[in-house]
């Protein structure tokens, strides 16, 4: 979509003093912010290409790209040119309207995941909030005996209601009890559970292509097929769940690429930063299951939010930077591969899951942090990077020869080895 001539904005006041130090920039949050996240790693001012700097001055090597949502990096060009010029247009409207970039996005969102005449996107705020439209569509069509959603062992698919329910993690669930009913997780990955729980009072199947959260899980070859003939045989819609994995984040668009479900969830990597999610309807029959009047957003959708994500999918698209993905990932994972401490590297494109043979994750990520770069632990042995898609094999390897120092000194801070 060409972006119109719009006059430079003018000048305006810096609204926050950015001054100070990190550690009196904790404290005022302390004081002003819901401790859910608890204490905030480092305070960070701001951030260019795949590297951000923290309020004491301290660059660091993004590694983890806001959890797979800076798929460009930070303050893109691109991104950054387009939705200012689209606040100088046009910033929000109800969605008793609608605006070219909605409608130029949700036909480039179509056209990417090679959906058939008569799908659909709904566009939400958060990967979060595509997911509960897509819940509500699994109740939509629920009929007679049909009222069963199966989702996987170990998934996560969001914290709010609907969401929790698909999600599988005791700890997130047990303190908000009771969530919707109807809902049973099955083993991820094992064809003969999933046939075997599917049958004629399962409405919907959520699954995620690679479950990034339980520590970058990838399924055996061809359990997407099967989970997409067993479900259609059955009568069940299939969902799946590419937030995380979706736009680029694997080396394709999608992670699923090859098996077309009923809905597939995205958000994340689709703003590069900037809130917004979809769910994406294939064909006719499923989108129709959410008559008008049956779901609804504020935000989503408006004008600055697609005008980010259209900005960029046109990026990642231009020039070979999927090639550079699947390129640089293998590079990553064959490099961490070899570094002692390691015991298994997992993973597709630049989402990677990292095993270390001792249970010292969480300090290698404050180990890292202090090295100057930004990781996660998904377990008390796992680490996970999905860093921009933009990533060097020149900052690839810069990683990989940190990493045993790193893992030395977490040994060391944990486990009181030298």
């Amino acid at each position: 979509m060409s972006i119109p001539n719009v006059p430079a904005a003018p000048a305006v006041p810096q609204l926050v003093d950015a001054s100070g130090t990190g550690s009196e920039w904790l404290a005022r949050y302390s004081d002003s912010l819901m401790g859910v996240f608890g204490t905030p790693q480092r305070v960070l001012v701001r951030g260019e290409s795949c590297t951000v700097w923290d309020a004491d001055g301290k660059p660091y090597l993004d590694l983890l790209g806001g959890i797979a949502v800076n798929a460009l990096g930070h303050a893109h060009p691109s991104v950054v040119s387009a939705v200012t010029a689209q606040l100088n247009t046009l910033g929000h409207i109800s969605n008793f309207f609608t605006s070219p970039p909605q409608i130029a996005l949700a036909e480039k969102l179509l056209e990417l995941a090679q959906a058939p005449a008569g799908s659909k996107v709904f566009f939400t705020n958060s990967g979060t909030e595509a997911i509960e439209a897509a819940f509500k569509l699994a109740r939509r069509n629920s009929t007679g005996e049909r009222t069963r959603i199966l989702a996987m062992d170990h998934a996560f698919h969001g914290r709010t209601m609907g969401a929790l329910a698909l999600t599988a993690k005791p700890a997130y669930r047990e303190p908000f009890e009771p969530l919707p009913s109807g809902v049973a997780h099955v083993p991820y990955g094992d064809v003969e559970a999933l046939r075997a729980a599917v049958d004629g009072t399962v409405a919907a199947v959520f699954i995620e292509p690679i479950q990034g959260e339980a520590g970058v899980q990838v399924p055996p070859a061809g359990y997407l097929q099967a989970a997409r003939e067993i479900t259609r045989d059955a009568g069940a819609l299939l969902v799946f769940d590419e937030v995380q994995t979706g736009i680029g984040r694997t080396g394709t668009w999608f992670a699923s690429e090859g098996v077309l479900p009923d809905a597939m969830t995205v958000a994340k990597g689709l703003g590069s930063g900037f809130p917004i999610g979809g769910l994406i309807t294939f064909g006719p029959e499923v989108s129709g299951l959410l008559a008008p009047g049956q779901h609804g957003t504020t935000f989503g959708g408006n004008p600055i939010a697609t005008a980010a994500g259209l900005a960029t999918l046109t990026e990642i698209g231009s020039g070979n930077l999927l090639a550079g993905v699947n390129t640089t990932g293998e590079y990553l994972r064959t490099g961490v591969a070899k570094v002692p401490g390691v015991s298994s590297v997992r993973g597709r494109g630049l989402l990677i899951g990292i095993d270390l043979e001792q249970e010292i994750a969480p300090a290698a990520v404050a180990a890292a942090l202090d090295a100057g770069f930004i990781i996660n632990a998904t377990g008390p042995a796992t680490l996970r990077l999905a860093p921009p898609l933009i990533l060097t094999t020149d900052q690839a390897q810069s990683f990989i020869d940190a990493l045993p120092a790193i893992l030395q000194a977490a040994a060391a801070t944990t486990i009181g080895q030298p």
